[in-house]
């Protein structure tokens, strides 16, 4: 239930400023709206205002506002407040608000975000030196070692580990050519990314220089019996170098009941801790909370508004680079999502708290924006396009051309929408299960 209602709320706000953009758009240019709708199909709630009507639909994937005249099949008066009687420059003020408004949607809730402040890893503003390397990962197997310096992945520039993470993540399952700097030489290495999660987003197991630190340990527990304290610093457990939170968890986790050694650094000095786990159910216990180096972020007001228009545009290009890299198959279609996906994402940022709800709605509502502006007929875009052409032609086109045009847009959406949908159901385990060729 919580999964619905976070869904519903997401897509709602989102609808509602989309078509609320084209509605004030057109009630200030003049043209008269007929019917502002929330979802599509059976109207469930309904009422009128002057020469709107105002309505709740049954289908809540979309909306849609219905201005007078607005197809060439409508009657027609040929009055001012219809919509094809007004000029192109009109037109497209209507057309491109809807995608404005969620643009401005995301650099507004994203600006709410930041200005709560938060916990971020010290090192993701940081160059991408290799700190570690996992055992068995692609990165293990190209030959990248601890001290290289990443400098570009598939040809884009990476200057912070967020950037490393992005530019990888998009590129599962694809060889992809890294440049790095070692010894102050540049050498190039071909990793191929393995798919994690369900939205199998790409990673080749490399990892920042940091250690996971101990936040506190529980009295009585085996780790204060063994001399563990708060702000002990996990370099190693039996050797092998800790670098995560949830390694360090791992590596406990699967040591009940045998004895580990815990190499640490207390004040500079590195000290080597005996303790043995205590098994409690299938894991492994030590009684100690861990915690990972951050550093506080707590922008004002107007730094929150700029940093969220800096990073919306950041976004912005990386959405078109994955866009491109679909076209040409460096990135998987695998990883675009569709409603269910949106749903569940909904429901797990609504357990984590509202600022991780606001930010999904932030970078959903970017999306929605950005991908409105595409020239594919039926679309916002697709109709600006149209538009821009014909100005360019001088002329209109006919009625036949112009329904080929929204039958090509009409079928490359069903394709879209096929695609994400079979995402989003082999990403539910039980329906996968019944997909043969899936397993």
């Amino acid at each position: 239930m919580n999964t619905l209602l976070a869904f519903l709320f997401v897509l709602g706000v989102l609808v509602f400023v989309h078509e609320f953009g084209h509605f004030m758009a057109a009630r200030r240019l003049g043209v008269r709206v007929l019917t502002f709708s929330l979802g599509f199909g059976p109207k469930l709630l309904k009422f009128r205002r002057g020469d709107t009507e105002y309505c709740i639909s049954a289908i809540p994937l979309g909306g849609y506002v219905k201005m007078a005249g607005e197809n060439p099949d409508d009657p027609r008066t040929g009055r001012s407040d219809e919509f094809l009687s007004r000029t192109k420059w009109e037109r497209f003020q209507i057309l491109i608000m809807g995608p404005v408004m969620n643009i401005l949607l995301a650099v507004v809730v994203m600006a709410m975000v930041l200005v709560q402040g938060a916990e971020v890893p010290i090192y993701q503003d940081q160059p991408p030196v290799v700190g570690a390397v996992m055992p068995g990962s692609p990165a293990e197997r190209a030959g990248i070692q601890r001290g290289d310096r990443i400098m570009t992945v598939a040809g884009d520039q990476v200057e912070t580990w967020e950037d490393l993470f992005l530019a990888v993540g998009t590129r599962a399952n694809r060889d992809v050519a890294i440049t790095l700097l070692r010894d102050g030489q540049p050498q190039t290495l071909t990793v191929r990314p393995v798919p994690e999660t369900r939205f199998e987003v790409g990673n080749i197991g490399v990892l920042p220089d940091i250690n996971p630190i101990v936040a506190s340990v529980i009295a009585g527990e085996p780790a204060e019996r063994a001399g563990l304290m708060a702000g002990d610093v996990a370099l190693a457990v039996n050797g092998e170098r800790m670098v995560t939170r949830a390694q360090l968890i791992e590596a406990i986790s699967r040591s009940g009941g045998r004895e580990i050694e815990l190499t640490i650094d207390r004040g500079g000095r590195q000290l080597r801790i005996r303790a043995t786990p205590e098994q409690r159910g299938d894991r492994g216990m030590l009684g100690l909370y861990v915690t990972e180096p951050t550093r506080t972020f707590q922008p004002g007001p107007l730094e929150a508004v700029r940093l969220s228009v800096e990073r919306n545009i950041e976004f912005s290009a990386l959405i078109f680079r994955t866009l491109g890299s679909l076209l040409v198959g460096e990135t998987s279609p695998r990883q675009l999502m569709g409603p269910v996906a949106i749903a569940q994402l909904s429901g797990e940022s609504a357990q984590a708290g509202w600022i991780a709800l606001f930010t999904l709605m932030a970078s959903i509502s970017l999306n929605l924006g950005l991908l409105n502006l595409l020239p594919i007929p039926v679309l916002d875009g697709g109709h600006i396009f149209i538009m821009a052409v014909e100005g360019i032609a001088r002329r209109d086109f006919s009625m036949a051309v112009k329904e080929k045009m929204l039958l090509a847009g009409f079928v490359l959406l069903m394709m879209l929408m096929v695609t994400v949908i079979y995402n989003d159901l082999t990403r539910i385990s039980w329906i996968e299960r019944l997909m043969p060729w899936r397993n």
